[in-house]
């Protein structure tokens, strides 16, 4: 079966009494290139447990299925479970697990159904549950690699060089994490239905160890996310407001003996930058 194909994938769904959710973010694949081309991208091999979030009819989850040593789908919508029962019967090395994937313990999870393996991620995700899907990945240490589909300039920004204006606080602490790259572009005409904008792969490999000695690693994210928090604002202004208990004085004191300029913004800091002003406050103020 070409779950791919248009007039197939129509058929399917009306054979079993489906319709599309906006609420949930679904748009399926109708080019099966496009399905082999992430599957391949995740570099999935048979020494691999691969989880998958949002599997849909299986287009992707097939293709996975082809190259990994076990596959793992994660599906929310119960209405599309015996849809996923008869595309993926031809694989036994395929589990559909039916429940919420921001709910689940995924730690728990790859341990159990990849025992052996390495585990990996590889998803269309819906566009609404991007930021927590990622978070929760990222905090899961297990997972090698994370590569998925997402709206275009989510991971266009996501993959945004450090201190370049084009990233913002998330970005920064994916990057502290992993290694960020956009890999191709998927066009909009490639879903059913066509959602208003158009897709690209993120891949995300996990570092060895964070990109920067952060020291105190909460205090570090709280400096980060203080940046972003008055975007259109200064660096001073912006922190200032964020850690009012360092006071103004402190926080410009603190960005000159970095070595920044006074009125730079928090976008144009790299993770190296954002690691040396948190030491530099953390020694200033209360």
């Amino acid at each position: 079966m070409n779950l791919c194909d248009r007039e197939t994938l129509r058929a399917l769904l009306t054979r079993h009494g489906f319709h599309f959710s906006k609420s949930m973010g679904q748009n399926f694949l109708i080019d099966p290139a496009v399905p082999a081309d992430i599957a391949a991208a995740s570099r999935a091999d048979k020494a691999c447990g691969v989880l998958e979030i949002g599997p849909g009819v299986g287009c992707l989850t097939a293709e996975l299925a082809r190259r990994a040593g076990k596959v793992a789908s994660i599906e929310l919508d119960r209405k599309l479970l015996p849809v996923l029962a008869e595309t993926m019967a031809p694989y036994d090395n395929v589990e559909i697990v039916p429940g919420d994937a921001l709910k689940l313990d995924l730690q728990a999870l790859a341990a159990e159904r990849f025992p052996g393996l390495r585990p990996l991620v590889c998803a269309n995700l819906p566009y609404n549950i991007t930021t927590p899907v990622l978070t929760k990945l990222v905090e899961t240490p297990c997972f090698e690699s994370i590569t998925v589909l997402l709206q275009k300039e989510v991971a266009q920004r996501l993959a945004a060089p450090q201190g370049s204006g084009g990233g913002g606080a998330f970005t920064l602490w994916l990057q502290y994490f992993c290694e960020t790259e956009v890999l191709f572009d998927v066009p909009a005409a490639k879903f059913l239905p066509a959602p208003k904008v158009d897709s690209a792969v993120l891949r995300c490999v996990r570092r060895e160890r964070p990109a920067v000695e952060a020291g105190d690693e909460a205090f570090f994210f709280r400096v980060v996310r203080g940046a972003f928090l008055l975007r259109r604002k200064t660096l001073v202004n912006s922190l200032s407001a964020a850690l009012p208990e360092k006071g103004r004085a402190a926080v410009q004191a603190a960005i000159e003996a970095c070595g920044l300029p006074p009125a730079v913004r928090g976008e144009k800091l790299t993770l190296q930058d954002f690691a040396s002003l948190a030491s530099e406050l953390a020694n200033k103020g209360v």
